[in-house]
């Protein structure tokens, strides 16, 4: 699996611009959609008048009131900064991705099926919506659309970074093309189905810019609760020079500010937008594009599976293990007839089974022109296909389906006939109670036998289930196999349940049902039909080699298609919860240890009993308020790393996770102030500014 480039955290090209970002976010449009960060910002403007008139009027202590209206300014700026450097990773990559889209020309058909050397070429910006262009090999595709005509491979490095082409086609589930992808091979007609601006690429870049990332309602609940919290202490601080009045003294505006900062919750008020863009990132890093950032947070609260069983639990490709003939017949003459059938047949499950027959039996392919085969596609309706040749008839396929085309081709059939039917569908019966495909083959009207096909259920797929079932998470296996097949495969890959034999409408009616009980759902597909349960899902995961109906219900498109990233798209929305609710925590702890610090300082002068609380011992009242904030405005600092890489990982439970984030965040945000700010007071009282 490749991953989007994308440049480290330290990077020069990341942090220079963000230094700069942060005083442009200095816009109050902007530090209004942050409240602590914005009433910050408010109170340093204040507290910086009163600094300019102290100036004017030559009083107070100008050196301590100018290093505190620095702190605070730099408490404001360095939450830009988390802020801007969370954005600068994505504007790395939306350049990259920039340079990948091109001005190209587009060969524009006057009509869908008009002659493909009847085009005009036009720019790629002018097409609409329901344009037909015709694409040849060399060329770039210049627009999302469609495939309505021809088959093609397709280079798509662009986008997702692999090396290998992909084939597009008409009609299927690999129609979809993307603009700003090139066609290696052969001759595509294309439907245009995005006009210019709104192409897939463009949305990319959209969002991984953060341009288009909306706060999640998560996000929105905690600021909410932080604004409420940041409006508390403005009431509570306001109230403090009544009672500094009533013992007979009075505070100062500028200590009363240095209280305030230091009692709302800056730190994770500073960091909140940096770690919801950093998850989006993650995301991107890992290939998969989230479409809303809310998508991203829904995934970390999953309840419900749904995997797809072929590409997914197994490896995609059912592969012969066994020929069970019936009796009276030759293994042999069995194998022979399959590998026969097969030949034409360019699936991997037909050429398993021209290398099974070679390998059991030393049968070799015939040559196809000396016996003027004939052979007979398979197709959805008739479920078989099959060859014809030198009046020879072999067909292969579903065992009910070649049953049928038995019982039609000898309506008068014999006794001995109905048995050979009934040992088919024993044994048919047997392989389906393992796990197994059963494939009927049948000659010249008579039943030979039964190919087994085999799931190969991916190695470690059954401890990755173990692991989503400690983190509470249930897995259902879809599949389109009768019951006893998937029955089998789901007990060996471990899954909690499966549906058999499913339809779009029994997907959707399995998701509505778990949500129905208020369990969060989250599934993937590719094709048209899986669209519907991809709009209903809380989590859809839309394959990028899928159909543009599949990629416009999803609201992830997974650009490598590769369903197996389902389960570490669950991890990292989990990772982005559990970062958001350790640094709420590491926040809430800290401004609980800076209490220690300020508060004693401030009223020692009135209530000289309160000296009990100075457990730090700092030097003098004015070290410990300028230590505390210095303290604030660094500590934000220190946990831009950690806000952006996001708290490790592991598969625990609730309960678990609580205590854990308790332990290290809550025990550890007590701490880390403690020894924080009795280090700065050291430096400060050492270097006498204080």
């Amino acid at each position: 699996m490749s991953e989007i480039r994308t440049a480290s955290l330290f990077d020069p090209r990341i942090l220079v611009p963000a230094i700069g970002a942060s005083f442009a976010k200095l816009d109050p449009r902007v530090l209004a959609k942050n409240p602590v960060i914005f009433v910050v910002a408010v109170v340093s403007l204040l507290t910086t008048v009163l600094f300019v008139r102290d100036i004017v009027a030559g009083r107070g202590d100008l050196g301590f009131s100018f290093q505190i209206n620095l702190w605070l300014w730099f408490t404001v700026l360095f939450a830009n900064f988390a802020e801007a450097v969370a954005e600068g990773r994505g504007k790395a990559q939306a350049d990259a991705l920039r340079r990948t889209r091109s001005e190209t020309q587009a060969k524009l058909l006057p009509s869908a099926d008009a002659d493909p050397g009847r085009f005009e070429l036009v720019p790629g910006t002018s097409l609409k919506v329901g344009d037909v262009v015709i694409v040849d090999a060399g060329d770039i595709i210049p627009s999302d659309g469609e495939v309505i005509e021809g088959v093609a491979s397709v280079n798509e490095a662009a986008i997702t970074g692999e090396s290998a082409p992909v084939i597009r086609e008409s009609g299927g589930d690999r129609s979809a093309v993307t603009g700003g992808t090139q066609v290696l091979s052969d001759r595509l007609r294309i439907r245009i189905t995005a006009a210019a601006g709104s192409t897939f690429l463009d949305r990319m870049i959209a969002l991984v810019e953060g341009a288009e990332r909306q706060k999640t309602p998560n996000e929105i609940a905690l600021n909410i609760l932080l604004a409420g919290m940041t409006l508390i202490f403005v009431f509570a601080t306001a109230s403090i020079p009544s009672f500094a009045a009533y013992a007979g003294g009075s505070i100062s505006v500028l200590v009363l500010v240095a209280l305030f900062v230091t009692l709302i919750p800056t730190t994770i008020g500073a960091l909140l937008s940096a770690i919801g863009i950093a998850g989006m990132d993650r995301l991107v890093r890992f290939n998969v594009l989230a479409m809303s950032g809310r998508a991203v947070e829904a995934a970390g609260d999953v309840d419900t599976l749904l995997l797809d069983k072929t590409g997914t639990i197994t490896l995609g490709n059912r592969q012969a293990t066994a020929f069970h003939p019936v009796r009276g017949i030759a293994p042999e003459a069995l194998a022979e007839a399959a590998q026969l059938a097969s030949l034409a047949d360019e699936t991997p499950e037909g050429r398993s089974i021209v290398v099974l027959a070679k390998e059991k039996f030393g049968l070799r392919g015939r040559e196809v022109a000396s016996h003027a085969m004939s052979f007979v596609p398979f197709t959805a309706q008739t479920r078989m296909s099959g060859v014809d040749f030198d009046g020879t008839s072999i067909r292969k396929g579903a065992v009910d389906a070649v049953l049928k085309h038995v019982a039609a081709a000898e309506p008068g059939r014999l006794p001995a006939g109905t048995e050979q039917a009934a040992e088919v569908s024993a044994i048919a019966a047997t392989i389906a109670k393992a796990g197994g495909t059963p494939l009927a083959v049948a000659q010249d009207g008579r039943l030979l036998g039964v190919v087994e096909l085999k799931d190969i259920v991916k190695g470690g797929i059954r401890e990755r289930f173990a692991e989503l079932r400690r983190m509470g998470i249930r897995t259902v296996m879809i599949t389109g196999d009768n019951p006893m097949t998937a029955a089998a495969i789901a007990a060996e890959a471990g899954v909690d349940d499966f549906l058999a034999e499913a339809t779009p409408e029994n997907k959707l009616a399995l998701i509505r049902a778990e949500q129905a009980k208020g369990k969060l759902v989250a599934m993937c597909g590719d094709g048209t039909n899986d669209a519907p349960a991809l709009a209903q899902a809380d989590v859809g995961v839309a394959m990028n080699t899928g159909t543009v109906a599949a990629r416009e219900a999803g609201n992830m498109v997974d650009l490598d298609s590769d369903p197996t990233k389902l389960i570490e798209i669950v991890a990292i929305g989990k990772q982005l919860l559990m970062t958001r609710g350790a640094l709420t925590t590491f926040s809430i702890a800290n401004d609980i240890a800076k209490y220690f610090a300020i508060i004693p300082a401030m009223f020692l002068a009135f209530y000289p009993d309160l000296g009990v609380l100075n457990v730090m011992r700092l030097a003098t009242p004015q070290s410990a308020i300028l230590s505390a904030i210095i303290f604030n405005a660094l500590v934000i600092v220190a946990l831009i790393p950690l806000a952006l890489k996001g708290v490790r990982y592991s598969a625990v439970g609730a309960a678990e996770l609580l205590r854990r984030n308790l332990l290290i965040y809550g025990l550890g945000g007590v701490i880390v102030p403690f020894v924080g700010i009795k280090l700065i007071d050291m430096i400060v009282t050492a270097l006498g500014l204080a």
